[in-house]
């Protein structure tokens, strides 16, 4: 932000220096004034359309990571109805799992933009323990496949949560945002906006705001690994005794 700022005060008064004496600000064509104005109309779509494109992107993945953190906690609570050994050995497997995603899984998603294979390694031994277990009474059998559906659910937001770790915006499409700001703070000196001192501060808070605008599209642009980032906090909340 501030080295746009600059770059449009330097050239503003750098252009001033070397304008003519003669030269009238106030003969801008009509046809300029016009077309800058159409101009930022369409760019200030443009932003806005992008803006509400990476914010529901990022919420759509901090909903897979509440998904799969409440899914897998429903889990450990549905196999109290379970001989001991066997809910100890499928809660163990979950917390394994959470504790594994919350620490080494994050730091590859915000990294390396994927999900590790021993993730998916410990998931798999949650759903064999449920799947695996055949029921002794009519209790446990009722419990049976409501299970089977947390297991899926938590599965299929993993899925989800793996679909959404990298960049979601398109190259063509970051060359429209940065071309068309480009395009939007030349049109302030088509306008021979030069020559007061309030002039420059407007111009350089408008090149200012587009340059927070675009850092903004590109922070949300990869929902886990940047500084706006989706968080864990769902699985520490529902597995307090991880982060310990």
């Amino acid at each position: 932000m501030l080295a746009a700022c600059v770059v449009v005060v330097v050239i503003t008064l750098v252009r001033h220096r070397r304008a003519a004496d003669d030269e009238d600000p106030s003969e801008t064509p009509d046809v300029i004034e016009y077309m800058t104005m159409w101009i930022g109309v369409v760019y200030a779509i443009v932003l806005g359309l992008a803006i509400a494109g990476v914010w529901e992107g990022r919420s759509a993945a901090q909903e897979h990571v509440r998904a799969e953190a409440v899914a897998l906690h429903e889990v450990t609570e549905r196999v109290r109805v379970y001989p001991a050994e066997v809910r100890d050995r499928i809660r163990g497997d979950v917390n394994a799992y959470v504790g594994h995603v919350v620490t080494t899984e994050w730091r590859t998603m915000a990294d390396e933009g994927r999900v590790t294979g021993r993730g998916t390694e410990l998931l798999d031994r949650v759903r064999r323990d449920v799947t695996d277990y055949r029921p002794r009474t009519d209790h446990e059998a009722q419990a049976y496949q409501p299970l089977m559906d947390q297991v899926a659910a938590a599965d299929e937001a993993r899925g989800a949560r793996a679909g959404a770790t990298g960049q979601t915006m398109p190259g063509v499409v970051w060359f429209g945002l940065v071309s068309g700001a480009v395009i939007t703070i030349g049109m302030i000196f088509a306008l021979q906006i030069r020559r007061t001192g309030r002039e420059l501060v407007l111009a350089g808070l408008f090149s200012a705001l587009i340059a927070f605008l675009l850092f903004l599209i590109w922070d949300f642009d990869a929902p886990y690994s940047r500084g706006l980032a989706a968080s864990a906090d769902p699985f520490l909340r529902l597995f307090p005794h991880i982060g310990t």
